[in-house]
């Protein structure tokens, strides 16, 4: 009984990725938009590894600083192999599907594996703390996901690809419930460190992928709506921590 309601309510939260589909609805106004939600992206990676994954990490083991760092150079290192991958013709070779997008698929699918980890166990506890986590996991996954769509857009994959990834990186959510659920205690040791991790990882897209990224616009104009959309993002995710502290 328990295990079906880890299941579908993983599987909920898992669907939110599909909220990118409505970006497909946006016609010629798709590039503004995106470029917009990449800022309120950047943001919100920044405030959920600040608000959210960091504080979370801290509480529960002294060692989080270290799995941060250590979250930031392995992703250095990844970025590093995929443009080697994609790149064999020195400097005028161009990645087609901008490196940061693979980042952000793999520091998504390490958070929603967690999301899956938490709804699991307060599952366990009880079926309404189950559904009260499932729907505040819900409310902090859809502005992040349209967030992750656009990112993957403006690395240059195909709204297809982009919608088929995100799922995917999603759907690692229901991993986390039904491991948790089949051997929770040894996940939950695991739980602080994979924050670490995922916020180090959030880290390094935002700050060293999006933000430089930002650099290539002009015009006063454009330099304050990306400041103002990056707040935005920020403080989307701070009224979340707050919302959820209630």
């Amino acid at each position: 009984m328990i295990l079906g309601l880890i299941l579908l309510a993983t599987t909920i939260a898992s669907l939110t990725s599909l909220v990118g589909a409505t970006m497909l609805l946006l016609g010629q106004k798709k590039g503004l938009v995106i470029f917009g939600l990449v800022n309120l992206a950047t943001g919100a990676l920044i405030g959920a590894a600040f608000f959210h994954l960091i504080p979370e990490s801290w509480e529960k083991t002294t060692l989080s600083p270290y799995f941060l760092i250590l979250g930031i150079l392995l992703f250095f290192i990844l970025e590093k192999f995929l443009y080697w991958r994609h790149c064999h013709s020195g400097e005028e070779c161009k990645v087609h599907v901008e490196a940061f997008s693979y980042l952000n698929l793999i520091g998504d699918a390490v958070h929603n594996f967690i999301d899956g980890a938490v709804i699991a166990g307060a599952f366990l506890a009880s079926p309404a703390l189950g559904w009260a986590t499932t729907l505040a996991v819900v409310l902090h996954e859809v502005p992040q996901e349209l967030g992750d769509f656009a990112i993957l857009l403006h690395g240059g994959f195909t709204p297809g690809k982009a919608l088929f990834y995100n799922l995917l990186s999603q759907m690692t959510c229901i991993l986390g419930g039904v491991l948790t659920y089949l051997v929770g205690e040894t996940v939950h040791n695991l739980e602080p460190f994979l924050l670490s991790f995922a916020a180090g990882g959030f880290l390094y897209i935002a700050l060293v992928d999006l933000l430089p990224e930002m650099r290539h616009s002009t015009g006063l104009k454009s330099a304050l709506s990306e400041v103002i959309l990056i707040l935005a993002g920020i403080f989307l995710m701070w009224g979340l921590k707050a919302v959820m502290a209630v």
